[in-house]
């Protein structure tokens, strides 16, 4: 492994580092582990596939707790569908007081899998009146799900680690990633290639746009690797739904390194992919899940051995907030969302899907604002954003800052659900239809806002 220091990326992070620290403040990290697998019963991703029959692989949470001389700074993935509107909040509350911060300092985000629980108790809440609470996940479940990351969070800050280096390494992934929009030649989505596509003919198009590296950020206490946070974007299904609750192949690539790297604590990120999924390389069989996980423990190993390090400082850690209001989708009427959410005789999946629609569109109507945060490693920008983000977001960003690394971590709040490009939403698709919970102008909001984190 190279290793190296480069003083152009160092005074780009002067951007980022304006607390007036003094420079050789030792950066410290705690890291924490969870369980989360939910109970056997317990309803699966928001209830739009069956409940959990079996436990396939445990869920965790896992983090880090970064103490850089201001209030700490605590980063979780979660191996959940997604977290949204109030559940995203109190998660962040508790982890927050848990690690001696505030909710600003606190990024949450999911990997996405679907046999996995879900969190939204605002949604739970409109629709406890009609007989149908913890219909969407199980509340009992995810309040005690929360306690228990956050009393991880109370062990592991009694004991830091001193860092000295981080570090960032890619390694190139192949056969995992492809577009989901298969475009036609009038430009308007022709195939939607999802997770598992058995259709030859769908699976024979291009890749079309991914990010096809496995993004690495390190920490180490000298030569000594503490710790690893990975990042790729892909949506994480190789198969599901059939009650079996997993933690699907990324779960299983973290999993791998574990064994390879034992004095290591691994931690794995879902990137961008919104509109990205294995559906190209992935028929849906139980005996591919394997093989999808291995593929991407290799792009984990390559970007860990490409890593290069960077001398670090408490002073060399900065951490942006841009809270942004997101323009809500044309398709959530409000009015109407309730009388579906009261309406006796229409189908469940349809008050469930209106109850998270009319949580996030009250949201949207008193003006929340949604976090969008970046975390400053010396040269590293580590950038958090909300919901099922399209992967050209995550590329705009590292164009943002071309000489020195730029890495994307998606599925924070959920509540807005898929986050396309303006002009994705006139070229048809599921993910811009009604899963989309937010207007085109969407775009051009989060790109003033990635553009001024990435100053």
């Amino acid at each position: 492994m190279r290793t190296c220091v480069c003083l152009g990326f160092i005074s780009i992070s002067v951007l980022f580092a304006t607390d007036g620290r003094a420079d050789d403040t030792p950066l410290q990290i705690a890291v924490f582990e969870a369980d989360v697998t939910p109970p056997i019963g317990a309803p699966l991703c928001y209830a739009f596939v069956p409940p959990a029959k079996e436990i396939v692989d445990p869920l965790k949470a896992r983090g880090i707790v970064l103490f850089t001389g201001e209030k700490p700074i605590v980063l979780c993935a979660l191996d959940w569908v997604g977290t949204g509107n109030s559940g995203y909040n109190q998660f962040r509350d508790e982890l927050a007081a848990a690690a001696g911060t505030t909710r600003e300092r606190v990024a949450v985000h999911c990997l996405h899998q679907h046999d996995a629980p879900a969190c939204d108790f605002a949604a739970d809440e409109l629709l406890i009146p009609y007989g149908l609470g913890d219909k969407l996940f199980d509340t009992a479940f995810a309040r005690t799900a929360i306690k228990r990351v956050a009393d991880a969070i109370k062990t592991s800050v009694k004991n830091p680690q001193i860092v000295t280096h981080v570090g960032y390494g890619k390694g190139l992934i192949k056969e995992v990633a492809s577009n989901r929009r298969v475009l036609g030649p009038d430009g308007n989505v022709k195939y939607v290639r999802y997770s598992a596509t058995k259709e030859a003919i769908i699976r024979a198009e291009p890749e079309g746009i991914i990010d096809p590296f496995m993004h690495l950020v390190s920490f180490w206490n000298g030569d000594k690797p503490l710790t690893t946070l990975t990042y790729y974007a892909t949506h994480p299904q190789s198969y599901y739904a059939q009650g079996g609750v997993s933690c699907d192949f990324p779960g299983l690539a973290r999993g791998i390194r574990d064994r390879e790297q034992p004095g290591v604590f691994h931690v794995h990120f879902d990137g961008a992919g919104g509109n990205v999924t294995a559906g190209k390389y992935n028929d849906g069989s139980p005996e591919n899940r394997p093989v999808l996980a291995q593929r991407v423990a290799t792009g984990m190993k390559a970007a860990f051995d490409a890593t290069k390090k960077y001398p670090i400082q408490a002073g060399q850690i900065g951490w942006k907030v841009q809270a942004v209001p997101l323009p809500v989708a044309s398709h959530l009427n409000i009015d109407e969302l309730k009388k579906t959410i009261a309406n006796e005789k229409a189908d469940a999946l349809s008050r469930y899907k209106s109850a998270v629609g009319l949580a996030w569109a009250l949201r949207c109507a008193v003006g929340d604002k949604i976090d969008i945060t970046c975390l400053a490693l010396g040269p590293i920008a580590v950038v958090h954003m909300p919901g099922e983000l399209f992967v050209e977001y995550q590329l705009a960003a590292q164009k943002m800052r071309p000489d020195s690394p730029v890495v994307m971590a998606a599925y924070g709040d959920g509540g807005p659900g898929y986050i396309g490009l303006a002009h994705s939403y006139t070229q048809g698709g599921y993910e811009t239809g009604p899963v989309s919970r937010v207007a085109p102008e969407v775009e051009g909001v989060l790109m003033s806002a990635l553009r001024e984190l990435l100053k």
